[in-house]
């Protein structure tokens, strides 16, 4: 094997913050476990991180190792992200319907190269294999989600939880809850409450967009199911099949499912914005979106207003200011059934008329001079 000074960690230990806003909301304790400010802008970090280092630590020529993944999204990023932080190069294959905006996020975090091919995910990850990877002596694929190094690094996230909770005078968590798409956050949860003396009394509710449910399907019927393609908005969550482990670490722990909708997601995304100032994607809003209008005690009824309940604040990088002003306008209408709690900041922000909260009193700057293509 070859020489390998030690690397840096590519992710590091995120705050754990008590919401007094949507505590207030849920009717019990929420902590906010912030993996929005990870490098990458999510949890990716973590589970990718780790993967990285793990290859660099086994592979025969560590210091000529390039690393090759095919997301667009946030993987992509903490891949681009971590390998900069690593010394190693990282290119990116994404189908051509990939926006420009992540394109223009991989580059500016550092990419080696941004290529487009295929009009899918699955074309773009078989052209990165057969034209790129297969041609690299160095090169590494860097799966989304569906490995065990991913995993463990999700499951230092727990570890984190259980330490600074310890730090604030609390022995463990009563429930985690974390959104789903390909499951690997979901195995590194689930692993990493293994391992604390409190995690098998933790509940964990795993939520997912309708359009985008394939853990739901899997534990309805019993056995993993392909879905015919992602309809939500919450395409974050775009795995059609989730991974083989979820489904049998989400069987075995008892895990709560649950399925909410595009609209619920958004009013996530922009309500955290109105009562903690943060902004993430609609993968990461429906997280949320449970501590309002009754929501997390349906799903959960055995909570009381002392449980302590963390939520992953799982962040990503495929939101704007635009993004949570075009959600308002469509899916304000889902304010008309949220309660008149005087004390929760996003009550009193939402509109009178439920629709579009958002003035557009400064949107003619963005029609100035500045055309920064590169930025």
């Amino acid at each position: 094997m070859g020489s390998l000074t030690p690397s840096p960690k590519p992710w590091i230990e995120t705050p754990l913050i008590e919401s007094s806003a949507l505590s207030k909301a849920a009717g019990c304790r929420i902590f906010l476990k912030l993996e929005n400010l990870q490098p990458s802008g999510s949890f990716k970090s973590r589970g990718i991180g780790a993967l990285l280092l793990h290859s660099l630590l086994t592979h025969p020529s560590p210091r000529h190792v390039h690393f090759y993944c095919s997301s667009g999204g946030n993987a992509g990023l903490a891949c681009v992200t971590a390998s900069k932080t690593l010394d190693r190069s990282a290119t990116i294959v994404v189908p051509f319907s990939t926006k420009p905006l992540m394109i223009a996020k991989l580059k500016n975090a550092g990419a080696y190269e941004v290529v487009q091919a295929g009009d899918n995910w699955k074309e773009a990850d078989t052209y990165l294999r057969e034209e790129l990877l297969n041609k690299d002596e160095g090169g590494v694929y860097v799966p989304p989600f569906d490995d065990p190094e991913i995993w463990e690094g999700h499951s230092t996230l727990v570890k984190e939880v259980s330490a600074q909770l310890r730090d604030k005078g609390e022995d463990g968590a009563d429930a985690m809850i974390c959104s789903v798409g390909g499951g690997g956050l979901l195995c590194g949860v689930l692993l990493g409450l293994e391992r604390e003396s409190w995690g098998k009394s933790c509940a964990v509710l795993a939520l997912e967009t309708k359009g985008a449910d394939s853990l739901n399907k899997a534990l309805t019927s019993g056995q993993l199911v392909t879905l015919p393609g992602i309809t939500s908005i919450a395409t974050s969550l775009g795995a059609t099949c989730v991974a083989q482990k979820a489904f049998e670490l989400a069987q075995n722990h008892g895990v709560t499912s649950s399925v909410l909708s595009d609209a619920e997601a958004a009013m996530g995304c922009w309500r955290l914005a109105d009562d903690e100032r943060i902004i993430v994607e609609a993968a990461c809003g429906l997280n949320v979106a449970v501590c309002y209008d009754g929501r997390l005690k349906k799903l959960l009824p055995e909570l009381t207003p002392q449980s302590k309940v963390v939520i992953v604040v799982c962040g990503g990088s495929n939101v704007t200011l635009q993004t949570l002003m075009t959600y308002r306008k469509e899916y304000g209408w889902i304010e008309g059934t949220t309660t008149d709690d005087q004390e929760v900041p996003s009550t009193l922000s939402a509109p009178a008329n439920g629709a579009d909260g958002f003035s557009n009193q400064w949107g003619w700057m963005d029609g100035d001079e500045w055309h920064d293509q590169d930025e």
